[in-house]
């Protein structure tokens, strides 16, 4: 049977890959339970992973949730699951980047939501069109979108159900990058690089402030990375050597 979500492994960099491509990588229970698989595989192995890549095979990253799949019969093991998968995703300690060629719609683009990066290339499509289905957001749309890009662009995007481009998507703060389609990987695969040369420690320890921090007012987010901060980590000895040597 062919595995619906791919991992490869490289120098302290887990890449995974929707392996649907010929369905643009829709999101079937199936796929989202062999995802969580990884992701809880990814969790618990923080020491040797330093940074994750979510990314499509083929021309698309997600075109969205399968309905197609779920009219089949396909069944996720309960009702939360897929958002469950998503918020898990979130939450790993490691940084996640989206890798987004093609379509990033709907339920894909609420999956991308939950990455810390997102590189886009200038063929990407991104769009929430729970509207045209007569749907609302079950998948975590309605928070993440607004706090990524604020809420007078999330509610046009959600109202109207256009597409944005790649080059749209990083001018509304979407996307970190827009990049040619060629230079997509290659592009992040040095964010990665870039990432895990760091201390690991130090971006466990960001992300984590970053994340929390956004529930609480200024004030109290100021004390909150006062008391939280993980400080000095393990490796700063060896860093700081190395430094004083160059």
């Amino acid at each position: 049977m062919t595995e619906l979500v791919l991992r490869s492994d490289k120098d302290g960099v887990v890449t995974l890959t929707l392996n649907r491509p010929d369905a643009l990588n829709a999101l079937s229970p199936n796929l989202f339970v062999e995802l969580r698989g990884h992701v809880e595989s990814i969790a618990g192995d923080p020491e040797n992973v330093g940074c994750v890549v979510l990314r499509g095979a083929g021309r698309s990253f997600c075109a969205g949730n399968d309905l197609k799949a779920i009219q089949n019969g396909e069944e996720a093991p309960s009702p939360t699951f897929q958002s469950d998968t998503i918020n898990m995703i979130e939450n790993l300690p490691q940084p996640v980047i989206a890798e987004i060629r093609g379509h990033c719609y709907t339920g894909g683009l609420e999956l991308a939501l939950s990455c810390d990066l997102l590189v886009a290339s200038e063929t990407a499509k991104f769009a929430d069109t729970h509207g045209k289905w007569g749907m609302t957001p079950r998948w975590g749309m309605s928070q993440r979108l607004p706090r990524r890009i604020g809420p007078l662009k999330a509610k046009e995007m959600s109202f109207t159900a256009r597409t944005y481009s790649g080059a749209e998507a990083a001018a509304m703060g979407l996307a970190n990058h827009c990049v040619a389609d060629d230079q997509l990987e290659d592009v992040v695969g040095a964010v990665a690089a870039d990432i895990v040369a760091n201390s690991w420690h130090s971006a466990r320890g960001n992300k984590m402030l970053y994340n929390k921090g956004q529930d609480y007012t200024f004030h109290d987010g100021l004390a909150f990375e006062m008391a939280e901060s993980p400080g000095r980590g393990p490796d700063i000895e060896e860093r700081l050597k190395a430094f004083s040597k160059s």
